[in-house]
C-alpha cells in the first residue's frame, strides 16, 4: 500500500499552494459537508496533482507533463505546471465541459481533444506517453496523487475537532468514485487510526466500472451511457493500485441515476447557495434518495466545475 507517512508529507507540500476548504454542519439533516468547490480549479483534484509533480525530480518536471482528464485533474496538473513553468499537455475527451477545458488552457497547458469518452482519452495519451519523454501524471493510478487526495481527510479530521461530536468517531463518510484516487486516499489517511468509520463511494450507474470491479471484480461486461457526472465516468486502469485499496478500506460502494444527480445540484444550489458538478453531487444524491440512512454523514464535495447552461436547467428543473 502507500506509506503513513506520504500523507503528512503531502500535506506539508501542498498546503502553500491550496485553500483551507470550508467544513460546515447542516444541523437539521446531520450532515458534515467538505467543500472542495472552493479550492484552487474548484475541484480536489489538484491536491493529487501538485503533491506527484512536486515530488517529481527536476529532469521528469523538465520533460514535460502528459495527463489524461475529464476535466479536473487536467486543471490540477496544469496549475502544478504553470507553478514550476514546464510545458504540459493534456488529453481530454472531446465532450469535456468547456469551462474546464478554458481553466485548463488558462494555465498555459495543451489541451488535446480525443473522440469518445475518457477511457478513449486515456488510451491516446498512454500511446503517446509510450513514445514521448514527458512525464505521466496518472488522476488515480499512483502513490503521490492518492496520497495528495488523502490530505482531505487529514484536513477535514482538524476542522470536525470543532464541534467536538463524540458520534463522529463512528460517522459514515460519502465520498464520489471515479478511478477511486480520493476515496483511497481518504481511506488510506483514515482507516489506520480510525477503524470504526464507514466509508462509502458513489458512482453514477450510467458509468459503473469501479462498483463492477468492487462487487463483481470485473469492468468488462458494462455498457458506459452519457452521465453529468462526467467527472466520474469511463474504465479504471486495469491493475490501478486504487483497487485492491477500495476492495480492503471502503465498506460499500453505491450508484445513483441521473435524476438523482439533477436533484442533488439542485439541493446543494437550493439549501447551502453552493453551485456543484454532477460528479460532486452524487454525495447528496445517495443522502437523498434514501441508499445511506446512517447518521451522522461526512459529506466530501468534489468539485464545482459544471457549465452555466446545464446548470441553470437543472436548478430550474429540480425547483
Amino acid at each position: 500500500m502507500i506509506p503513513k507517512s506520504w500523507f503528512l508529507d503531502a500535506k506539508s507540500t501542498i498546503d502553500p499552494y491550496i485553500k483551507l476548504t470550508p467544513l460546515t454542519y447542516d444541523k437539521e439533516n446531520d450532515l458534515y459537508i467538505k467543500w472542495e468547490n472552493h479550492q484552487i480549479t474548484s475541484s480536489f483534484k489538484t491536491r493529487g496533482a501538485l503533491n506527484k509533480v512536486f515530488h517529481l525530480e527536476k529532469w521528469e518536471q523538465e520533460a514535460g507533463l502528459l495527463a489524461a482528464s475529464a476535466g479536473n485533474h487536467g486543471q490540477g496538473v496544469a496549475y502544478a505546471g504553470n507553478l514550476i513553468n514546464v510545458p504540459v499537455t493534456i488529453y481530454v475527451p472531446e465532450k469535456t465541459p468547456k469551462v474546464k477545458i478554458q481553466a485548463i488552457k488558462s494555465f498555459g497547458a495543451k489541451v488535446i481533444l480525443v473522440p469518445g469518452g475518457y477511457g478513449n482519452a486515456e488510451k491516446a495519451a498512454l500511446k503517446e506517453i509510450a513514445v514521448s519523454s514527458a512525464t505521466w501524471i496518472s488522476p488515480y493510478n499512483d502513490g503521490q496523487i492518492i496520497a495528495g487526495q488523502g490530505t482531505i481527510a487529514l484536513e477535514s479530521l482538524e476542522q470536525l475537532k470543532f464541534y467536538n461530536d463524540s458520534r463522529l468517531d463512528k460517522a459514515t463518510w460519502l465520498l464520489p468514485v471515479g478511478g477511486g484516487g480520493l476515496i483511497s486516499g481518504v481511506a488510506l489517511a483514515l482507516k489506520h487510526k480510525h477503524p470504526d468509520l464507514i466509508l462509502v463511494g458513489v458512482q453514477a450507474e450510467t458509468s459503473p466500472f469501479m462498483f463492477g470491479l468492487y462487487h463483481k471484480n470485473s469492468q468488462e461486461e458494462i455498457l458506459e451511457r452519457p452521465t453529468i457526472a462526467d467527472g466520474l465516468a469511463g474504465p479504471v486502469e486495469v491493475g490501478s493500485t486504487t483497487i485492491p485499496i477500495i476492495h480492503q478500506f471502503v465498506d460499500d460502494l453505491i450508484l445513483v441515476s441521473e435524476n438523482e444527480i439533477a436533484q442533488g445540484i439542485a439541493y446543494a444550489w437550493n439549501n447551502y447557495g453552493e453551485k456543484i458538478e454532477g460528479s460532486a453531487a452524487v454525495v447528496f444524491s445517495a443522502f437523498l434518495s434514501g441508499k445511506v440512512k446512517n447518521k451522522p454523514l461526512v459529506i466530501i464535495v468534489s468539485g464545482g466545475n459544471i457549465e452555466d447552461n446545464l446548470f441553470n436547467r437543472i436548478v430550474t428543473q429540480e425547483s
